[in-house]
């Protein structure tokens, strides 16, 4: 079972009440769950009776054969004040949606509009984070040493030339990058090789 969320994803559903919704078809120019969800699978969707003023948006969980969505309570957004629908008889759409309150996006200026999703607090680590450093793998922020390289003249230290098959054992607290090709002017570095990290 797997989150799978997919373009043009919309059926009709006569389904009443608060529990599973059964799927009745496809929308004209639209994909079924089955076809752009998969079956077992979980997404977020939308459900609509707009007659009666009645929506919901939620996560919901794909049955075998795709033929129903199980809808989790409680909803991410209802108009039952963000409690599942009792949904009145007549026919509704139902359809796969992103929520915005689980999207990231960018505003005009191209910076994450919502950075509050992700914070120090939300990844408990330890440290400071900023600019001049990086979250280590034991899950701390810890400062970036050495200088940037800017032309040819400057390299890593502690490199390696590659020429063949290599098996590396890393070390504790190390990190290792392997880059290439780089082109610098009319230079151009190449790697080939295999690398083994055990």
């Amino acid at each position: 079972m797997a989150l799978v969320i997919n373009n043009r994803v919309r059926e009709l559903t006569s389904t009443t009440g608060t529990g599973t919704v059964t799927l009745g078809g496809a929308v004209g120019g639209f994909q079924t769950f089955a076809a752009g969800i998969g079956n077992d699978n979980t997404t977020y969707y939308a459900i609509s009776i707009n007659s009666e003023n009645e929506w919901e948006v939620g996560l919901g969980t794909l049955s075998a054969d795709s033929s129903t969505l199980a809808r989790t309570n409680p909803p991410l957004e209802s108009s039952n004040g963000d409690a599942l629908v009792d949904f009145s008889a007549g026919s509704k759409e139902v359809f796969c949606t992103l929520p915005s309150e689980k999207a990231l996006y960018l505003d005009a200026s191209g910076a994450l509009a919502n950075a509050t999703v992700i914070t120090d607090a939300n990844i408990n680590a330890t440290g400071t984070a900023s600019s001049s450093t990086f979250l280590r793998g034991d899950n701390s922020w810890t400062a970036v040493t050495g200088s940037a390289i800017t032309d040819e003249t400057k390299t890593f230290s502690n490199y390696s030339i590659l020429t063949a098959n290599r098996t590396l054992t890393a070390a504790s607290d190390t990190n290792y990058m392997l880059v290439g090709p780089i082109d610098v002017d009319t230079y151009v570095w190449d790697v080939n090789m295999v690398l083994t990290i055990v």
